[in-house]
């Protein structure tokens, strides 16, 4: 049974069907989907997503940036470039490649259905119980159901986390998800509503002082979309997003190249989300119930490895379990302790990245943050290879074998 109808509770799912389990998922959403955000899919998730089948798919309704790019917020000059496309196929063995979340989750729930997963919308699970050989949980609403083991994607505010602390036996570090400080508004624009070539093929961040903003075509080029993120004192609002006012935004973000400024002018819709994170936990599991993505180790945007990381955990466990007895509590025990061991340290590690990035992005540190980006951009186009140092570890892992 796995809690959570998103990207990383689907992946889940699917991966556990293709090992012959048999998947129920449970959304306390009426329906299924996802909101109108973009994803940049690195290589170390596509390569998840070429193992479950879906490459094909997922190169119809998605786009292939050129470059990976790092400018200044006013001048426009170039901190940094990486060379992605065709270049990043061959020393990754998988595509770099950006896709709106919601086909994504299209393509991932028809999978899905199609392999027999079982879904239960409008199910809220508000309690578990488990002992030697099953799970079972209960619904907001009284129904109750049971199964061999259950999986928490539920996300950093997670339902199936919260409970795992009440029990004297799961001994972990968890704490409340904090407000980091930062907001990011987010929203696509059609490209046709904006002047031709004014957003170049790649994946652009914009770094300026206390805030950057994010460009990337989606769709095969019909689409763009947009992150704005700047830092803030508070976080008064008790929904993680909610509709954003468009003048505001173009307001912070006035005075900034005219890409930025034109691109904001068309713009009539925007989400705002409130950027939480925790320390990464250190225990993922208890018996027969188990975690895994943002529900474990949430991660800040700026590494464009929220999603992936959750697709890479909802592989390799359904990997260890690969031939467990699930009746045998002991080797469930085992698989799990082996999937943790396997996911902890990297996740932990991304996470840190992530969060290094904020300052790198933001300039921290006035004129030693700007010295910074200088000095990564001569650094890097003397000795290009350098930023492989940090890139391999995360895009060149493959999980699958």
């Amino acid at each position: 049974m796995i809690v959570g109808g998103g990207i990383g509770g689907l992946c889940a799912a699917l991966s556990l069907t293709k090992q012959g389990f048999l998947v129920s998922v449970f959304e306390q959403s009426k329906s299924l989907g996802e909101v109108g955000a973009g994803l940049q899919m690195t290589p170390n998730a596509m390569k998840v997503l070429t193992a479950l089948g879906l490459l094909e798919q997922i190169k119809k309704v998605s786009f292939s940036p050129e470059n990976a790019v790092i400018r200044h917020y006013q001048t426009g000059k170039k901190f940094l470039n990486v060379p992605l496309g065709e270049g990043c196929c061959s020393r990754y063995n998988a595509p770099y490649l950006h896709l709106h979340r919601a086909d994504l989750h299209r393509i991932l729930l028809a999978e899905a259905k199609g392999q027999g997963v079982i879904f239960h919308l409008n199910s809220k699970v508000v309690q578990f119980e488990q002992d030697d050989r099953q799970v079972s949980i209960t619904m907001e609403s009284g129904e109750t159901f049971s199964g061999s083991m259950l999986i928490g994607a539920d996300g950093i505010r997670s339902k199936v986390l919260e409970q795992l602390q009440k029990s004297l036996s799961f001994q972990c570090n968890h704490k409340p998800p904090i407000f980091t400080g930062q907001v990011a508004w987010r929203g696509t624009i059609a490209t046709d509503l904006l002047p031709k070539g004014l957003i170049k093929p790649d994946a652009t961040v914009w770094a300026g002082p206390g805030r950057h903003f994010v460009t990337y075509y989606l769709r095969g080029g019909k689409m763009v979309n947009f992150v704005a993120v700047e830092e803030r004192s508070q976080w008064t609002n008790e929904s993680w997003n909610t509709a954003g006012d468009v003048e505001q935004l173009k307001s912070a973000f006035s005075g900034w190249h005219s890409e930025v400024t034109q691109l904001l002018a068309a713009a009539d819709e925007t989400f705002l989300w409130g950027l939480f994170a925790r320390e990464p936990l250190s225990k993922w599991h208890l018996n027969r119930v188990v975690l895994l993505g943002d529900a474990c180790h949430p991660m800040l945007p700026f590494m464009a490895q929220g999603a992936a990381m959750a697709i890479e955990d909802a592989f390799v466990l359904a990997k260890e379990l690969s031939g467990v007895v699930l009746e045998n509590s002991q080797n469930v025990e085992q698989a799990l302790t082996r999937y943790t061991h396997q996911r902890l340290p990297r996740t932990s590690k991304v996470q840190a990245m992530s969060k290094a990035n904020a300052d790198l992005y933001h300039m921290k540190g006035g004129a030693l943050g700007r010295l910074r980006l200088n000095t990564i951009g001569m650094v890097t186009s003397t000795l290009p290879s350098v930023v492989n140092v940090k890139l391999d570890p995360v895009y060149g892992l493959d999980v699958t074998q």
